[in-house]
């Protein structure tokens, strides 16, 4: 295995490029690296920039390299990402970039991988009027058929929306109001010199000025607050929560919306979080046992109801559906990569398979709460219309706000730099 932290990163990197795994399990291996913080950052932040940063390499290049050279490509990209967006002194990124070909086994590339960083910092005003003048996709360093996609559903807003793209994510913490209010913790921030602003959209969601670690969060394991996006903060709010009901909370991992609404209500009479994945469960129930919060966790596709439902009916079903994500780059950037048309294709199908079947698992006059991390519309708007016209007891409910974008079946955050929030679009459905 590579030692050099540098080739790590392109290791890393270069099973992304074959659309292996994600950054999170990529990286999952080395969490207890002394690197880690360094391999973490050359990641996300190559990841974040490639297409302008593989716009450079290309301009570089004197000839394109051989598909199987992949991991040099990526060593190539992470010099280039040191020298344009990072402290590292120039001649310490180039002078260990280039020996991590020794490590990567790829010793004959050490020249090339040196000249082409060389060349970048020589060239670098003539570069970066070349790239000004590149389309759009390459300056704002997204896939060109997201660039289309996001310029064809929300022309006014996509140059904020690719800037979001590529901004840092904030850190936002869930108060857990039951324990204390939120004006009581940012006290608690203040006595301890950690500046924190509040959200604006829901009334327990609070921004750290600066991250810090999970563990070293003010009363974080005593499960006083939780990590979650603001937007997906509204949720438990959207669903019209009252006592006795029984819950239906579906493709539920990580569990913060699952906790969220155990911390809003707490006579709920049933809650049962379903996800596909084992390893996902266990995360959901860590972070019930860190709240003192219980529910009925099922490993299951919540879609074969044969394999999970006992045929009693729910009052409340939340559907956070599998989607492209695409609201989320910021806390994602490896979606930029990984993420293509055909699988958008195959999401929608999933999106329809689930709608379908989970609405026969909600009571008569119950309400239905479909949600995405999504900002196109197809896996939105599109998708709860196709369902309603095909649903004679379904009746979009609307939901009353201030925020985000009303559509004509639903709300849609957009991802902003002023907002603060995720992209993220909220459709309630009652059943007659």
């Amino acid at each position: 295995m590579a030692s050099n932290s540098r080739a790590i990163a392109a290791k890393i990197l270069g099973s992304l490029l074959k659309k292996q795994g994600s950054l999170s399990n990529q990286l999952d291996p080395f969490r207890d690296d002394a690197e880690f913080q360094f391999i973490q950052e050359l990641c996300f932040g190559t990841c974040r920039w490639f297409h302008q940063l593989d716009f450079l390499l290309q301009e570089l290049l004197s000839k394109p390299l051989k598909s199987k050279d992949r991991d040099v490509r990526a060593l190539m990209l992470i010099g280039l990402y040191q020298l344009k967006f990072m402290r590292v002194p120039d001649h310490a990124a180039i002078n260990e970039t280039v020996s991590a070909t020794s490590d990567l086994k790829q010793r004959w590339a050490r020249g090339l991988v040196n000249a082409v960083l060389r060349n970048f910092q020589r060239q670098a005003d003539t570069l970066q009027a070349t790239l000004d003048r590149a389309g759009l996709a390459s300056r704002a360093s997204h896939p060109e058929w997201l660039v289309e996609a996001v310029a064809t559903a929300w022309p006014d807003q996509l140059e904020d929306i690719l800037d979001a793209g590529n901004a840092r994510p904030p850190l936002t913490l869930r108060v857990n109001l039951a324990r204390q209010s939120r004006e009581q913790y940012l006290q608690k921030l203040s006595s301890l010199g950690i500046q924190a602003t509040p959200g604006l959209l829901a009334n327990s969601a609070i921004y750290l000025s600066e991250p810090m670690p999970v563990q070293d969060i003010p009363g974080f394991a005593e499960g006083e607050v939780s990590v979650q996006d603001e937007a997906s903060q509204l949720v438990a709010g959207s669903l019209r929560l009252e006592p006795g009901l029984q819950l239906l909370d579906a493709c539920a991992a990580p569990g913060g919306k699952t906790s969220h609404v155990l911390e809003s209500e707490h006579s709920l009479t049933r809650l049962v979080a379903i996800d596909r994945e084992k390893s996902r469960l266990l995360r959901i129930e860590e972070n019930l046992q860190r709240l003192k919060l219980e529910a009925n966790l099922v490993c299951a596709d919540a879609a074969v109801l044969a394999s999970w439902w006992d045929g009693e009916a729910f009052d409340r079903v939340l559907l956070d559906a599998p989607c492209s994500a695409t609201g989320v780059i910021r806390r994602h950037p490896d979606i930029k990569l990984l993420r293509t048309p055909k699988q958008i294709t195959e999401l929608l199908a999933t999106q329809q398979e689930l709608l379908r079947n989970l609405w026969q698992c909600l009571k008569p006059g119950g309400l239905f709460l479909y949600t995405t991390c999504s900002i196109l519309p197809e896996e939105n708007q599109a998708q709860i219309r196709q369902f309603l016209d095909s649903h004679n007891d379904a009746k979009y409910e609307g939901i009353a706000a201030d925020w985000g974008v009303e559509c004509e079946t639903g709300r849609q955050l957009l991802p902003s730099t002023s907002s603060g929030t995720d992209g993220f679009f909220f459709s309630l459905l009652r059943k007659c």
